[in-house]
């Protein structure tokens, strides 16, 4: 597989990465054989870019993913994320980002992962009752220890950005960006390009929207996350649906697949952006890697931005409340 550098001084990784919320069982119930082969078989397709939060699963994920990476962690940029609390159901409540627990949030991730330390280690969601000042000098801290190697930020406005920098160099923004969330490229691209900052992209197949397998709620799980995300509910489905169909005519001209399309729209019209695909089944796995070989022109770019013009989806891409913590 291509590779790119996350930003300008961080980590050289595969062109396309691997987001492990979903082997969480957030979209269904968990299959852990199946996903520990996925993870492998990414490895072996040179996906090396991997990525998790402390929240999913309450920890369990990050206990999970370190286990199935086991013994080939030399071959991969691991990242988490620490900030968003949970109950004791494993359900998230709130977010803390205090110097004192970003130090235990880390070192318990660790305790989990089984590693000796974290590549990327980023603020899940910035608290608003913490300057963000304090929290980025906490996780300094961390890469003076050793437990850190770099720093990220997750759903972060440009001011606040600009100001985590200022205290600690960051590698990597991590924010959901495709297709149909083209809300990056209202400045916060141009500015990570100022400041040297690389760009991870989660959720670059719309959670499974964009893939063309979800016809209707009955599809999803009754434990499914997605059930409570506006885009895939009622009329705004049915919306989404017809801007899917129209898609395939372009893939079909391209001969790929609606994911692998979505994604290489991604890699070849953001030199910057490494989008980390959520598959916990090798098959998926093995078609959204194949993105990464898929060159598209500028016409064909043109083609899809046409398609899919900022603000085409019927639906926000989170509930209100969870909208709230985005863009801090």
């Amino acid at each position: 597989m291509r590779q790119r550098r996350i930003g300008d001084t961080g980590p050289v990784v595969g062109n396309i990465g691997m987001g492990c919320m979903a082997m969480a069982g957030w979209y269904g119930k968990r299959d852990d054989r199946a996903a520990g082969q996925a993870i492998n078989r990414a490895i072996d397709l040179d996906i090396t870019l991997f990525d998790t939060a402390d929240l999913y699963g309450g920890g369990e994920n990050e206990r999970f993913v370190g286990e199935a990476i086991g013994r080939r962690r030399g071959r991969v940029v691991f990242g988490t994320k620490f900030g968003c609390t949970w109950d004791d159901a494993g359900r998230p409540v709130g977010v803390c980002a205090t110097p004192a627990y970003c130090q235990q949030a880390c070192e318990d991730s660790l305790a989990r992962l089984g590693f000796d330390y974290i590549d990327i280690y980023y603020l899940h969601r910035v608290d608003l009752d913490v300057p963000i000042e304090e929290t980025v000098g906490g996780m300094s801290r961390l890469v003076e220890q050793g437990k850190v190697r770099w720093i990220g930020m997750s759903e972060t406005k440009p001011e606040t950005l600009r100001r985590a920098h200022a205290t600690h160099p960051v590698t990597a923004l991590q924010t959901e960006y495709s297709l149909w969330s083209r809300e990056p490229e209202d400045g916060l691209f141009e500015l990570c390009e100022e400041l040297g900052i690389g760009f991870v992209a989660y959720a670059p197949l719309g959670r499974g929207l964009l893939t063309g397998a979800v016809k209707s709620l009955d599809d999803l799980p009754e434990d499914d996350l997605r059930r409570h995300i506006p885009r895939f509910q009622g009329e705004r489905l049915a919306r989404n649906r017809e801007l899917i169909e129209a898609m395939r005519a372009i893939a079909s001209d391209k001969g790929c697949t609606l994911p692998q399309l979505a994604l290489a729209w991604i890699l070849n019209k953001q030199a910057n952006v490494v989008p980390i695909q959520g598959a916990d089944r090798v098959p998926f796995v093995e078609e959204n890697a194949g993105a990464a070989e898929i060159e598209l022109t500028a016409a064909e770019i043109a083609r899809l931005d046409a398609a899919n013009p900022p603000g085409v989806a019927a639906g926000e891409r989170y509930p209100d409340e969870w909208m709230d913590e985005v863009n801090r």
